[in-house]
């Protein structure tokens, strides 16, 4: 494995990553994938189309709408990138024609994390692009949180093409596949190279007053922070939902991915001034 001490990685995980909200405090592990498992694919987007098939490869973890999703050397991996389902070729129960990774969409089977830290190993072997997904400023990993469809959710971007990260949220109705994406912060820079072992993580939590706050952490501590307060044209989404990945044209693994329950304290949270837009 490519960390040499695991616990001490996930203790390091535990204790760091929470700096930047200290009225928070972490507790139980709700869900944890550590990967250690024989090569083969996890599941694809195949099964998740075709669910009564026999023949699809099912997970009793983890649910992808969009491109194929692999075991490789104890990692989860989302396999080399291409675009067939919209060359009009979709992958077959194994994935062995092809991943349709381009566009890579993970989430857990779970829909009941509410305020909670997602933290996993990140590795970006390199952006891709392909004739029918060429290459745009938000390619690269991004954190689903309290993902209630493809329509309604948050996300922490990380990783970007355009090397800045940012916090958004998805609302019903929409030019982007059904839906309307509301930035919750600024873009700001966040350099990256690919062939390099991260760590990152992502909390989410609801304040007293119904709104939202969510922070991004990398290796260096914290990258953006912001809350919902009512940004956009849907409430902030308080409900508790999937976790997963977003990937676009990356080829990229994860490993070791937990979530913990976070454990709101009694301190009145500070919320920064965000920013709206439109």
């Amino acid at each position: 494995m490519k960390f040499p001490n695991r616990a001490h990685l996930f203790l390091a995980w535990t204790v760091w990553g929470m700096t930047g909200l200290p009225e928070t405090a972490l507790g139980t592990i709700l869900f944890s994938d550590t990967f250690n498992r024989p090569d083969g694919l996890i599941t694809n987007e195949f099964t998740y189309w075709n669910p009564t098939d026999p023949a699809g490869v099912r997970s009793p973890d983890w649910e992808l709408g969009s491109g194929s999703f692999f075991i490789q050397g104890n990692t989860g991996w989302s396999g080399i990138p291409d675009d067939c389902s919209r060359g009009k070729l979709s992958p077959n129960a194994l994935s062995t024609n092809c991943t349709d990774s381009a566009v890579f969409r993970l989430h857990t089977r779970r829909f009941d994390f509410n305020n909670v830290k997602v933290a996993f190993g990140l590795y970006s072997h390199g952006l891709t692009s392909t004739s029918l997904t060429p290459p745009v400023d938000w390619d690269g990993v991004h954190i689903f949180l309290r993902y209630q469809s493809e329509f309604e959710l948050y996300y922490a971007s990380i990783n970007r093409r355009s090397q800045t990260a940012v916090l958004k949220k998805k609302c019903p109705g929409g030019p982007d596949n059904g839906g309307t994406y509301y930035p919750l912060t600024s873009f700001v820079p966040h350099t990256w190279s690919p062939g390099t072992w991260q760590h990152v993580s992502a909390t989410i939590q609801t304040n007293a007053d119904q709104t939202v706050t969510i922070a991004l952490y990398d290796d260096n501590g914290l990258v953006v922070q912001g809350t919902d307060t009512n940004i956009g044209k849907c409430a902030p989404i308080t409900h508790p939902g999937a976790v997963g990945i977003r990937g676009d044209n990356n080829n990229f693994k994860i490993d070791d991915f937990v979530v913990t329950e976070i454990a709101p304290s009694k301190r009145q949270v500070r919320r920064p001034v965000i920013q709206r837009y439109f």
